[in-house]
């Protein structure tokens, strides 16, 4: 079955909105933010301990899966849902940001890119045709179409360039593509250009995806610039498709992209977090391996309703944390994640009330403090 996203209500002040998605596996609101389980596994977590953190959709990624254990034994378990015993939606990307993070610029040709395995040192090629190929095997529930995903900065010749790369990949995945249970998303790309971001988002929705994706944004730009690629990008893409924003997981860059339009979020943020130690909290982002809370056995945080924060006290998961135990970055984890699906519930309630900017003001005097210095962007 296809996705189906259902635009519920638009907030009055911004460009935020209120949505819900049909999947295979069950109906979920948006604005949501998605756990990424890179190896087919959301690290140190079950299913059921995701599901208790009110995760919905969850990801996986093609480019580790085809290295291992590879599609093809997947597919022999019955598909990423009976391999990994969830039953919920999961989206596959393309593995353009791990390829291209291996890639070397000359190694990108109009048939594909050639780049080492990470694990042996093999010389490997995919082409959106092989990405698309894996991602039908996997059998997840979203699958994405193979892009060029650029770092930025990067010149606008190298940008312009790209994109027409990106589309003709956009086009020859869509070809291939033939799983009847799957949608696929296109992506859109750009850079930091306005002219290249409309076209390449025009150009993806004459293609008509059953959704589309916001690509090459936190690849090490600033804020401003991400969030004016994100609007360069949205105002040109379909009100009845969702729109997701990848790879972005940061509290205000949820919030700040929620107001531009953006429907679902996904990030390694809180687990890759938790294994460091640090947690988020209403007062911003804390180290648990601060010495202040050696001796401080009250709960981890008081507003907070997940498994961690009703149980165990910071001197605990400190104690964990500095023993290198893995019930320490389990613990975390859970908060972490459960912070971000609880910030997107209350996201969802602010554009139900019309007041979304009174909740980011309100966020950011919380989590930043008095001295954080906030311009419109």
């Amino acid at each position: 079955m296809k996705i189906k996203y259902t635009l519920l209500k638009k907030e009055n002040n911004t460009n935020a909105r209120l949505g819900k998605i049909k999947t295979n596996y069950g109906t979920y609101e948006t604005p949501m933010f998605m756990p990424v389980g890179t190896n087919a596994t959301v690290k140190t977590l079950s299913p059921e301990e995701l599901k208790e953190v009110n995760s919905g959709i969850i990801l996986a990624n093609t480019y580790h899966l085809w290295l291992r254990p590879g599609e093809d034994v997947v597919a022999k378990a019955g598909g990423l849902h009976k391999f990994i015993n969830w039953d919920g939606p999961i989206l596959t990307d393309s593995g353009g940001f791990q390829v291209f993070s291996l890639a070397k610029p000359k190694d990108i040709t109009e048939d594909g890119v050639k780049f080492k395995n990470q694990l042996n040192g093999d010389e490997l090629f995919l082409t959106p045709e092989k990405s698309i190929e894996i991602q039908n095997k996997l059998d997840s529930d979203i699958a994405m179409s193979f892009d060029e995903c650029v770092g930025w900065p990067a010149t606008y010749e190298y940008c312009k360039n790209s994109v027409e790369r990106t589309l003709a990949w956009a086009k020859r995945g869509k070809k291939v593509f033939n799983n009847e249970r799957q949608s696929l998303f296109g992506i859109v790309q750009g850079g930091e250009y306005e002219d290249l971001r409309r076209h390449c988002a025009e150009e993806l929705v004459k293609m008509d995806f059953d959704g589309y994706s916001i690509g090459g944004t936190s690849v090490g730009e600033d804020k401003p610039t991400m969030y004016k690629m994100v609007s360069y990008a949205t105002k040109y893409l379909p009100e009845d498709k969702v729109r997701y924003l990848m790879g972005v997981g940061d509290p205000i860059d949820i919030i700040e992209n929620v107001i531009r339009g953006i429907d679902i979020f996904d990030c390694v943020s809180p687990t890759r977090l938790a294994r460091h130690g640090h947690f988020y909290t209403k007062y911003g982002k804390k180290n648990i391996k601060n010495a202040q809370y050696k001796e401080d056995f009250t709960l981890l945080t008081n507003d907070c309703d997940c498994y961690t924060c009703k149980h165990y006290s910071k001197a605990y998961i400190r104690h964990l944390i500095i023993a290198n135990e893995t019930l320490g970055a389990r613990l975390l984890s859970i908060h972490n994640i459960r912070y971000l699906t609880k910030l997107t519930e209350d996201l969802r309630n602010a554009i139900k009330n019309d007041n979304i900017l009174e909740y980011r003001d309100n966020f950011i005097k919380n989590y930043y403090g008095d001295d954080y210095e906030y311009k419109e962007i």
